[in-house]
């Protein structure tokens, strides 16, 4: 166990440190542990991505749970992001499948999609609430209804496949479309209908990574021995610093980091 430690104390670092910025902001896992890995450890993008679902997956399992108990969850809403987001996670692992082997080029195109992931997860970070207000101001432009519904199954769907092919887009992303759709929740509501809906997701696009053998558990493992307790170290350090703070230079980062994967 000790040499275990030892020989993963890189990933277990790194883990901490994404897990301090999740604390704080409450985003920041997928758009910042994929690339964290591809471009520091020089891990492939395949199983950077696999092996980021499945530690997605536990995580937000027991956020959930948490939002659960408190009564945050829109089921309602869970079940209709589920509905797109989770068959086009499924067509998307069988597009993987049957692609063949991991050439550079598939390498290559997933890196540029993680990228393309980033960047739209700091442009929501940055721009969330001017979107928001001026929703509130013009809420006539808002889908109800019928299309309401089939606009919150077609944003899961877009979801599905920006999760199952780079691992990103089910925090700041989905979190900014939930609350555009349903400008009326309250915060605690879509942070936790967010979550709920990303726990199935993750869950079955890892399942498929794993399927693929994608997944690599020990640094899985690594991970997360030092997120979980920086979870929870993030969380009280936000009740000291200014979330705008963090928030634009966790968005600041993730251009920097988005430009370098796309032009890469």
């Amino acid at each position: 166990m000790i040499q275990f430690l030892l020989d993963s104390s890189h990933f277990i670092i790194s883990g901490a440190l994404v897990g301090v910025m999740v604390g704080m902001t409450g985003v920041g896992g997928g758009s910042l542990m994929t690339p964290l890995l591809t471009l520091i450890f020089g891990v492939s993008p395949t199983a950077a991505v696999g092996t980021d679902l499945a530690f997605a997956a536990i995580t937000k399992g027991f956020g959930t749970a948490a939002h659960r108990f408190h009564g945050n969850v829109r089921w309602d809403i869970v079940r209709l992001l589920c509905i797109g987001s989770i068959s086009t996670a499924i067509l998307s692992i069988l597009v993987l499948k049957y692609a063949g082997p991991v050439s550079k080029d598939w390498n290559h195109l997933i890196s540029i999609s993680i990228g393309i992931s980033v960047l739209l997860t700091a442009t929501s970070l940055l721009f969330r609430m001017k979107i928001l207000r001026w929703v509130l101001e013009n809420p006539h432009y808002l889908p109800t209804g019928k299309a309401l519904r089939i606009t919150t199954i077609v944003v899961g769907a877009v979801i599905g496949v920006l999760v199952t092919v780079s691992s990103i887009g089910a925090g700041a992303i989905g979190a900014t479309l939930i609350l555009l759709l349903y400008p009326h929740l309250k915060a605690s509501e879509v942070a936790g209908t967010d979550i709920a809906y990303a726990v199935p997701l993750t869950a079955l696009a890892g399942l498929g990574h794993w399927w693929l053998g994608n997944v690599h558990f020990d640094l899985l493992m690594g991970l997360l021995i030092g997120s979980v307790p920086a979870i929870w170290l993030g969380a009280k350090l936000s009740s000291v610093l200014s979330e705008r703070a963090t928030r634009t230079a966790l968005a600041g980062t993730l251009f920097l980091v988005g430009v370098k994967l796309v032009s890469s």
